[in-house]
């Protein structure tokens, strides 16, 4: 992606609040503010990090008195002349200052131009522009913190120093190369494949933290599942605290999986209201149950006492991953108060709300964010993801050729190809490509 040097403008708060901001950024940023900004002194001969007031002024007709804060190039967000132009809500107010700053020479800004711009001037790496995204995003704590360690850099130090690690590793080899008739060995081969071992590890643990992130990103997917008329939607209408979804005690009014989102002591729990697993009727409807319930993290397996006194099974007649977590709930105990409870289910009243805060409790327990809020690197992108089990599959490679006793400038390149992977998460080590970059920011909002 080439960088022009147009001045570029565009809001960067919401419509419809009491204050907005206008963001202006570009080599003629300040200049531009000076032909429509009146104040005791021009912008374009302010310093950097200072704040000024004054008037919008549109052919003598003052529209809107304004602080201007200005940013000097190269301590801005985007590394060039900025300017933000805090300013009356009023659409009609956003939109005049808009347009005499386009009629003035800037451009309007499209998405995430803004921190394309923070990229390319080297303020950002790839990861941490993606964590601005996620960042706006957040709905939870636990998201916030996720997308605020990612935008401090949390694992870009991390992958840095994978980088470093793997680059010292290609010199030796190399260096041998340079001395191939000579038969040196730079490169102890035991400790080479220690070295490789170590950053296989790191690789594969930040591999693994994905789980963690992409569940606290897009939220932990919980199915409650069970036979029809359990009290499965009513137990989603108590964890919401409100009635989304239809209750009757016919059987089978569930016919879809229903989503709702729970926020529970700072994580998002995504509950998947399934249809009621019966003798195969409503095949469709079956079948999104059980497309559910394998991509959930958390399956709710719900009986009630009634089936339980009759000796219904109290454990789910499907299979679960080794991965998933299960939890047996047995709904309407207040019906029958004196019904013992098998171990390991959990009693409740869904109606009634019984047992519903330690349910809540259980299911917050079952997602340790104690090493998010610790700053450790974790995960959460789908990018990330693949470049990094695209460099795990190629340190492998190396490690069996290493075994086999592969050619150096063979076993070097193979190096590279996992120091490429691991740095295309950050782009640091060479530009992403247009459309790497296009698919990026094409997900931001303008103002960005």
């Amino acid at each position: 992606m080439i960088r022009d040097h147009d001045t570029i403008a565009a809001p960067a708060t919401a419509a419809g609040g009491a204050l907005a901001v206008i963001r202006i950024s570009g080599e003629e940023a300040l200049r531009i503010c000076d032909r429509i900004f009146r104040g005791r002194e021009p912008l374009a001969a302010a310093a950097g990090y200072t704040v000024h007031y004054g008037e919008i002024v549109d052919a003598g007709r003052v529209l809107d008195d304004v602080l201007v804060t200005v940013f000097r190039a190269p301590r801005s967000y985007t590394g060039e002349d900025a300017a933000e132009i805090s300013c009356h809500g009023s659409q009609y107010i956003v939109s005049e200052i808009l347009r005499l700053l386009t009629a003035s020479g800037a451009r309007m800004a499209g998405p995430g131009e803004f921190t394309i711009r923070a990229y390319l001037a080297g303020k950002l790496d790839l990861s941490q522009a993606e964590a601005v995204a996620d960042i706006i995003a957040s709905s939870s704590r636990a998201a916030h913190a996720l997308a605020a360690n990612q935008m401090r850099g949390g694992y870009s130090d991390a992958l840095e120093g994978l980088c470093e690690k793997l680059l010292e590793l290609t010199a030796l080899l190399e260096l041998e190369l340079d001395f191939s008739e000579e038969e040196v060995e730079f490169a102890d081969r035991a400790q080479l494949r220690e070295a490789m071992q170590r950053i296989g590890a790191h690789i594969d643990a930040l591999r693994n933290s994905f789980t963690l992130g992409n569940a606290i990103k897009e939220g932990v997917a919980v199915a409650i599942t069970g036979a029809p008329n359990v009290g499965k939607s009513t137990l989603l209408n108590r964890l919401l605290n409100e009635e989304r979804v239809l209750v009757s005690d016919i059987a089978g009014t569930t016919r879809d999986v229903i989503e709702e989102r729970i926020n529970i002591d700072g994580v998002v729990f995504r509950f998947l209201d399934t249809a009621g697993i019966r003798d195969r009727l409503e095949q469709t409807g079956i079948q999104r149950t059980m497309s559910s319930i394998e991509r959930a993290q958390i399956v709710i397996y719900m009986t009630d006492a009634a089936r339980l006194a009759a000796g219904a099974p109290v454990a789910p007649e499907f299979p679960l991953r080794a991965d998933q977590k299960l939890l047996v709930l047995v709904n309407k105990t207040d019906m029958a108060p004196d019904c013992p409870l098998p171990e390991g289910t959990i009693g409740i009243s869904a109606r009634n709300g019984d047992g519903i805060e330690s349910l809540r409790r259980i299911l917050r327990s079952f997602v340790d964010t104690e090493a998010l809020y610790h700053g450790d690197a974790i995960v959460s992108n789908n990018r990330h993801y693949e470049a990094l089990t695209a460099a795990g599959d190629a340190l492998r490679r190396a490690l069996d050729g290493l075994g086999s006793g592969l050619q150096t400038d063979l076993l070097s390149e193979e190096i590279r190809q996992v120091i490429h992977h691991v740095g295309s998460v950050t782009g640091r080590n060479s530009l992403a490509s247009e459309e790497v970059l296009k698919h990026i920011f094409s997900k931001y909002c303008v103002g960005k």
